[in-house]
């Protein structure tokens, strides 16, 4: 049975990437995935496997009620965002997985060739959590992304940004201006923010 199904599209900070909108939740609150290969996606989203299919389609990322696509180079958005925002109304109005098992969060990924550090749990983790569930993420979802926090360890805070957020030429800004600000005003021990990409 079909289900109505509105998609619509967004701009980003990021030239390279688009948000599709969707008037249902795709992904329990808080839930993301991202797949930056149709080898990553295989077994997780068959979404995301039929979306690797398209020559231009570079990166997949799933959150709540979004999908954030990342494209090649070689084409513009003019010619391909019809497309996709069409592929994914129909794909989700014919009932069709969008993803079948979450990927487990610190799988190595085709980009890792050394395995990511491991934090120690701190005095300020949770303090650092809220702060940017609180003001931080939401403004990252609206912009197609998400920021996750991965540790904290002699006054550097690392977090790992996905979707839109990987790789957008105003990421820095935002992590330096905004984020690295809103931290050290509220936590003096916070020395600066790095971001590793998801």
């Amino acid at each position: 049975m079909k289900v109505p199904v509105t998609v619509y599209a967004e701009m980003t900070p990021n030239p390279s990437t688009m948000k599709y909108v969707v008037n249902k939740h795709l992904l329990g609150t808080g839930d993301s995935a991202q797949f930056n290969s149709m080898a990553e996606a295989k077994g997780f989203s068959p979404l995301a496997e039929e979306l690797f299919n398209l020559p231009f389609v570079k990166g997949v990322f799933f959150a709540s009620n979004f999908v954030t696509i990342t494209k090649t180079d070689n084409l513009s958005w003019d010619f391909i965002n019809m497309e996709l925002r069409e592929f994914i109304k129909n794909w989700i109005g014919d009932g069709k997985d969008v993803l079948i098992a979450m990927p487990l969060p610190n799988a190595p990924t085709e980009d890792d060739a050394a395995p990511k550090k491991v934090f120690e749990p701190s005095e300020y983790d949770v303090a650092i959590q809220n702060l940017l569930d609180e003001y931080v993420r939401p403004a990252v979802a609206n912009d197609g992304g998400q920021i996750d926090f991965r540790g904290y360890e002699n006054g550097t805070v690392t977090v790992v940004l996905k979707g839109s957020c990987a790789g957008c030429p105003s990421s820095t800004q935002t992590l330096k201006g905004g984020i690295e600000s809103l931290l050290k005003q509220h936590l003096p021990e916070v020395k600066e923010v790095i971001a590793e990409n998801g």
